[in-house]
């Protein structure tokens, strides 16, 4: 799989990293210029570009004013800037990023274009790049296992989540690892109930409680501030059109509905586990 090199180093003050996202600046600013798809980086004031982690998906932190339980999604987060080499990180209570040691740390990324909010879609390394940034580079499986989007999926600490940009090699491996940190009982999998269910009586069922993927949740939440019947979020999800592929069966639905039930009016749950599902980009 050709993708982007880019070497930089991360960054973390006055920003808000989670288990999936973080801040990167270029060595050679020119570098972002290179950057395929239709989509252009965008950069902050301070030439950051704010990084989503590619192919995972971990608990929100801060979504919409809330949050997933934060033992998991503070863990997928602490140990994302641990691999990092970020030390004594120091937040206010809103997540943001005061002071940590160091200020700075140094890596790179493999990239082939960003989403929609300007965020660059990228696989993050640490340390020496593994070639001659602002070159493309074959990335096959062996490199996937260095960087730390495979480390938060072993570790189960994310859920896999795979758009149509991730090669098929890499999201097998991706989808390895993750089953086999769910059969061992790592991370998030024991207090998982994406495929089981999750009974909806207010926000707090999501956001204290259960362990659902964070696509769902989110999806959950913009929902329940409209304060209507679980029985409605199906034609709530259909109007999002997340368009979806079962990999399983190749069946291509428009939308979410297609792989989500409601029982007893209350209870929802996605009928396939995460790395069964391919989504579309928006």
């Amino acid at each position: 799989m050709p993708m982007l090199l880019i070497q930089g180093s991360f960054h973390l003050k006055d920003t808000q990293p989670d288990g999936d996202t973080v801040h990167f600046i270029a060595d050679n600013p020119d570098d972002w210029q290179l950057v395929g798809g239709k989509n252009p980086v965008q950069l902050t004031a301070a030439d950051h570009a704010k990084l989503r982690l590619e192919g995972i998906d971990a608990l929100e932190t801060h979504y919409a004013g809330t949050h997933q339980p934060l033992q998991h999604g503070h863990a997928a987060a602490s140990e994302l800037l641990d691999w990092l080499g970020f030390t004594n990180v120091q937040r206010k209570p809103d997540e943001t990023v005061t002071a940590s040691t160091p200020s700075s740390t140094p890596g790179f990324i493999l990239t082939r274009g960003a989403d929609l909010f300007g965020r660059v879609i990228a696989l993050v390394g640490r340390g020496n790049p593994p070639g001659t940034s602002g070159t493309e580079i074959s990335v096959g499986v062996p490199l996937l296992k260095q960087t730390a989007n495979h480390h938060l999926v072993s570790e189960g600490l994310a859920f896999p989540t795979f758009y149509r940009s991730l090669f098929t090699d890499l999201r097998v491996e991706l989808t390895t690892a993750a089953q086999q940190a769910r059969a061992a009982g790592k991370g998030l999998w024991p207090d998982d109930v994406t495929t089981s269910g999750v009974k909806i009586t207010g926000l707090s069922s999501i956001t204290d409680d259960a362990v659902i993927l964070p696509k769902l949740f989110r999806r959950l939440v913009d929902f329940l501030k409209l304060d209507m019947a679980v029985t409605c979020f199906p034609a709530f999800l259909a109007g999002k059109e997340d368009k979806v592929t079962v990999l399983s069966t190749g069946e291509r639905f428009p939308g979410l509905h297609k792989v989500v039930t409601i029982s007893n009016a209350k209870t929802v749950r996605l009928t396939n586990p995460a790395e069964d599902l391919l989504f579309d980009e928006g």
